[in-house]
């Protein structure tokens, strides 16, 4: 008799366990089940604390302080909060379930479909973390005492946007406890220290101006392809946020609107007084761009893009999770939503897809031992081969 597959319907408390979808150094992902009277079923995220961890008591301390602050955020633009517990050893946070994909996927899935991912949609997304993140920064508990909430890891795969184009800020404040892990792999830790402000990585007090410098390079990265701050190590990453000059984005990508650019440069300066001071202040110049271009996206236009990107996704989704359903059991809704999202998909046509119609396109003939090796590292950096190669070109031109 087989072996039932530990990963899937397990009782966690009140909760079951359907699929783990996600394992980092902090925390184990799953997607679970909360049932009630009279059939009532719910599906959410379970984040689980890695066992090791929840001996640590430093580390259970703080993330105890920082989950409690965010299960006081709610805000459409923000991932909800349901529950924070301990179940025997497992300190847990039950979260919000949202369909749809973080921008650390979008992006390169534009790419390798060979779509350039449209600057307003980039905007669109940008100002709705502002909204969210202003939300947070503003908050104060029930005597009007400020909570001083800041992220501190406003990074591409904490940015989500579902399919019906709404946009989610994911893990506010668990940053500042994820800081006590020496056991994040070393990949990890780079990838988060290129969107981290120039006061954090000094060890200063932090802001909530600091999140908006890592809006910034987050955005500069979607609109001009070019990841703003790299480096062979951790100190030359540190080394490049502090004391590395910003170029204009302009200089990478030339039909970059001056308002934008303006915007851009005003969020990524290093000295925070000169930077935007608020959230609102950003979003506001961010929305005023939009209102007098020529096209200016709503959640529905958003919607669809993100649908056409992943049609081939959302079929295989849903038969996973169809498999993942016991007899009588298993996450209808989510199911019933991708029959429903795939039912809708309506094909981009070629304006909508280069939006623009600007992209230009260059074709290298490689043999297939090339190939192989740009592939091996595009996979090793989380890459598409074509956004490796344009990394690449980029930074030769900017050091011609």
């Amino acid at each position: 008799m087989a072996q039932a597959d530990p990963k899937k319907n397990i009782r966690f408390g009140k909760y079951t366990l359907i699929d783990r979808i996600a394992v980092g150094g902090m925390a184990e992902i799953f997607l679970a089940r909360q049932a009630g009277i009279e059939n009532f079923e719910k599906t959410i995220v379970i984040k689980r604390i890695r066992p090791h961890l929840s001996k640590q008591p430093n580390f259970v301390k703080m993330f105890l302080n920082e989950a409690k602050l965010a299960a006081q955020l709610n805000h459409p633009n923000i991932v909800q909060i349901y529950d924070l517990g301990k179940i025997g050893e497992s300190y847990f946070i039950a979260m919000e379930y949202v369909f749809g994909r973080d921008m650390r996927r979008i992006i390169p899935k534009a790419d390798s479909l060979g779509i350039p991912f449209p600057m307003v949609y980039a905007l669109k997304i940008a100002s709705s973390v502002c909204e969210g993140l202003y939300y947070a920064h503003q908050k104060t508990d029930t005597y009007g005492t400020a909570l001083n909430i800041v992220h501190r890891d406003v990074t591409p795969e904490n940015i989500f946007v579902s399919f019906d184009g709404t946009v989610k800020v994911l893990d506010f404040g668990i940053a500042k406890a994820a800081n006590q892990i020496e056991q994040t792999r070393a990949g990890e830790i780079k990838g988060k220290l290129s969107y981290m402000s120039p006061e954090q990585c000094m060890g200063k007090q932090l802001d909530n101006r600091s999140d908006l410098f890592s809006l910034g390079t987050v955005l500069y990265e979607w609109l001009t392809g070019f990841k703003l701050f790299t480096g062979d190590s951790e100190v030359a990453i540190l080394k490049s946020i502090t004391e590395g000059k910003i170029y204009a984005p302009s200089y990478f990508k030339a039909d970059i609107p001056e308002a934008v650019e303006a915007i851009l440069m005003k969020g990524l300066e290093k000295d925070r007084e000169r930077r935007y001071q608020t959230a609102w202040d950003m979003q506001y110049d961010i929305d005023q761009f939009l209102s007098q271009y020529e096209f200016t996206p709503s959640n529905i236009h958003l919607a669809n893009f993100l649908k056409q990107l992943f049609n081939d996704e959302l079929e295989e989704e849903k038969q996973r999770l169809s498999s993942l359903r016991a007899p009588g059991q298993g996450p209808e809704e989510i199911i019933e939503e991708a029959e429903e999202i795939i039912s809708t998909i309506e094909p981009i046509s070629d304006s909508q897809a280069l939006d623009e119609g600007n992209a230009k396109s260059l074709t290298v003939d490689l043999n297939a031992s090339e190939f192989d090796q740009l592939a091996v590292i595009a996979r090793r950096h989380g890459m598409s081969v074509s956004a490796l190669v344009r990394d690449v070109v980029g930074g030769f031109l900017k050091y011609r």
